[in-house]
């Protein structure tokens, strides 16, 4: 049997070797990073009034934007409105965003019938799970 001698590698080979091998070991080092310095908080999530309430047809448009500041996501986000005019509720609206993940951020708009500058307006979360 004859021993095959392996050939021996190029400074080029050496060269592609020595950068592939520390671009794996930034991406290791900054996926542990992360799962290290991640406290897995629960979803945070809050609704503001986004803009000037539009009036088209009679019907009064108030847009909002829910965020998730926290660090799991949210489904199911349940975002309530209460239009109070001389301290009685006249109007409610719901909507449902279905996913909401850390940092992200939706909008939408609720339409009433009644001018809601009238009166109070308030926005809240009502609800969300977990995935």
């Amino acid at each position: 049997m004859t021993k095959t001698e392996q050939p021996k590698r190029s400074i080029a080979e050496w060269v592609t070797f020595s950068v592939a091998s520390l671009i794996l070991a930034i991406i290791v080092s900054l996926v542990g990073y992360t799962w290290l310095n991640e406290k897995n908080q629960p979803p945070i999530v809050s609704v503001t009034k986004k803009q000037t309430i539009r009036e088209i047809n009679g019907q009064f448009y108030v847009p909002f934007e829910v965020v998730n500041s926290g660090g799991d996501t949210a489904e199911s986000v349940q975002i309530m409105a209460e239009l109070l005019i001389n301290g009685k509720v006249t109007e409610t609206g719901e909507q449902q965003i279905d996913f909401l993940s850390s940092g992200e951020s939706e909008e939408g708009a609720f339409i009433f019938s009644q001018n809601p500058r009238q009166g109070q307006l308030n926005l809240r979360v009502g609800s969300y799970k977990l995935p």
